[in-house]
C-alpha cells in the first residue's frame, strides 16, 4: 500500500512550478512532514513534505520537469527502513575501483561539517566516503557540488597503477575552450520576463542626486550599541532610507501610486519591498505599514527577511504586494545604477555605496561620506518635478534625520 504524493496548492494565482531537486532517494526511510522534495515557483522555492511516514517510492517525475498543482510527482510505501530493492548508489556511476578505495564515513562527520552542503552532495559524500573539508568547493559562495565530490574521489590514491589510470581524469588541453549550458531556474526565468516587461510598458526614467551621510553616521556611532542592547537588532542605513521615504510619499503621493488600466491607485499606507540576495537570485519581501513602524520594527523585518531569504524559506505572503521598492546595491560595491521598477509599481529607490568624495561647505572643500541616489520612475504616472522633489525630501531627511522626527 502506498500514498501518493502530490504538488500542493503553491498560491493565489500559481498553477504551476518546476521540481528542483529530489531530497529523498527511493528506498529511503521517510518521516512523516519530512521533506522530500524542493519545487521552484515564480517566486520562492518550496519544500514538499512527506504526508506519511513510510520508505519513499519511485518517482514520478524527474528533476527540472514543470508540474502543476495537485499532480502526483511520487509515492510513499509502507514500512520504516530501506528496501532491499533500493535503486544502486550514485557512486556506482563511478568506476568500482574508485569506490571501493574509500571506507564510508560516520553520519555525524559529514553533518557537523561546516561547509554548507546540498542534500545531493552530501548524499554523495557519504557514499564515497570523502572528507568534504578536504574539497575546494567551485559552486556558488564556495559551496561543493557532485563534481567537486567525484573529482576528489577520483584522487584517491589506489592500490595499483591501472586503478589509478582508471580514475585519473583526462588532462585538459592546454588553453582549452568549454562551454556550460545551464538550464534557468523558473525564478530567473519570472526575473527576466518581469524586468523585460517593465522596460516594455513603462515609460522608464532616472533622477539622480547625492547624499552627505555624515549625519547619519554619526547618529549610528552614537547610538548603536544602545539601540542593539535595548532591541536586540543592528541600526542600519536602511531604516533611515526607508523612514525618509515614508517622508517623502506623503508629500509626492504618486511615487507611492500605480497605474491600473486607465486609473491611477493611490495608496494612503507604505509597504517596501526590500531587495533581498537569495541563492537563487534577486528576491523583494515586503515591509508592510512601514510608514507606521519603527527604526527598530523596520531592522528586524529586514533582518528576518535576510535570513529567510538565505535559507529558501520566503513565503509567497512575505513577497506578495509592495508599492515602492529600494535596492541596495551599495552592499555588493555599485557608485551608480539605473534600477528598473517593479511591476506595477511606479517608482524604486536605488541606494550605492558610500565613499568620501570632496564637497564645497561654506566655501570651503571638505572630504565628506556620499552616496548617490538614484530613482527610477514611471514617466507616464510620475513627472520630473515631482521625481525631483522625492529625491530631494529623502536627500534633506538623510542630512538632517531630526526632519524624520518632527515631519518635516
Amino acid at each position: 500500500m502506498s500514498t501518493e504524493v502530490k504538488v500542493p496548492v503553491l498560491g493565489e494565482s500559481i498553477t504551476e512550478a518546476t521540481l528542483g531537486q529530489w531530497l529523498k532517494k527511493p528506498g529511503e526511510a521517510v518521516a512523516i512532514d519530512e521533506p522530500i522534495a524542493s519545487l521552484e515557483t515564480d517566486k520562492v522555492a518550496i519544500e514538499v513534505p512527506s504526508p506519511v511516514a513510510g520508505i519513499m517510492g519511485a518517482y514520478a517525475v524527474e528533476e527540472g520537469a514543470t508540474v502543476n498543482v495537485g499532480a502526483v510527482i511520487g509515492s510513499i510505501g509502507a514500512g520504516n527502513s530501506a528496501s532491499a530493492s533500493a535503486p544502486a548508489p550514485v557512486a556506482a556511476a563511478i568506476a568500482p575501483a574508485i569506490t571501493t578505495t574509500a571506507a564510508p564515513m560516520p553520519m555525524t562527520q559529514v553533518e557537523n561539517n561546516d561547509l554548507p552542503l546540498s542534500p545531493s552532495v552530501r548524499r554523495l559524500v557519504l557514499e564515497l566516503g570523502i572528507d568534504p573539508s578536504k574539497i575546494k568547493g567551485t559552486g556558488k559562495d564556495g559551496r561543493l557540488t557532485k563534481e567537486d565530490v567525484v573529482a576528489a574521489a577520483k584522487g584517491v590514491p589506489t592500490p595499483s597503477a591501472d586503478v589509478a589510470a582508471l580514475a585519473a581524469p583526462a588532462p585538459a588541453a592546454a588553453h582549452a575552450r568549454q562551454e556550460e549550458r545551464v538550464k534557468m531556474t523558473r525564478l530567473r526565468q519570472t526575473i527576466a520576463k518581469r524586468l523585460k516587461s517593465a522596460q516594455d510598458t513603462a515609460a522608464l526614467l532616472t533622477t539622480f542626486n547625492d547624499v552627505d551621510m555624515s549625519a547619519v553616521m554619526e547618529a549610528r556611532a552614537t547610538y548603536k550599541d544602545l539601540f542593539e542592547k535595548k532591541h536586540g537588532v543592528r541600526l542600519g542605513f536602511m531604516a533611515f532610507f526607508t523612514k525618509a521615504v515614508a517622508l517623502a510619499a506623503r508629500d509626492v503621493p504618486s511615487v507611492n501610486a500605480q497605474i491600473d488600466g486607465d486609473e491611477i491607485v493611490y495608496h494612503n499606507y507604505l509597504d517596501v519591498s526590500v531587495a533581498v540576495s537569495a541563492p537563487n537570485g534577486l528576491v523583494v519581501p515586503v515591509i508592510r505599514n512601514a510608514d507606521a513602524m519603527s527604526f527598530a520594527q523596520i531592522e528586524k523585518a529586514i533582518g528576518d527577511f535576510g535570513a529567510k531569504a538565505k535559507a529558501g524559506t520566503l513565503t509567497m505572503d512575505d513577497m506578495s504586494g509592495g508599492t515602492f521598492t529600494i535596492s541596495n546595491g551599495g552592499v555588493f560595491g555599485s557608485l551608480m545604477s539605473t534600477p528598473i521598477i517593479n511591476p506595477p509599481q511606479s517608482a524604486v529607490l536605488g541606494l550605492h555605496r558610500i565613499e568620501d568624495r570632496a564637497v564645497v561647505r561654506d566655501g570651503q572643500v571638505v572630504v565628506r561620506p556620499m552616496m548617490y541616489l538614484a530613482l527610477s520612475y514611471d514617466h507616464r504616472l510620475i513627472d520630473g518635478r515631482e521625481a525631483v522633489t522625492f529625491l530631494k525630501i529623502v536627500k534633506e531627511a538623510i542630512e538632517d534625520p531630526t526632519r524624520l522626527l518632527i515631519d518635516l
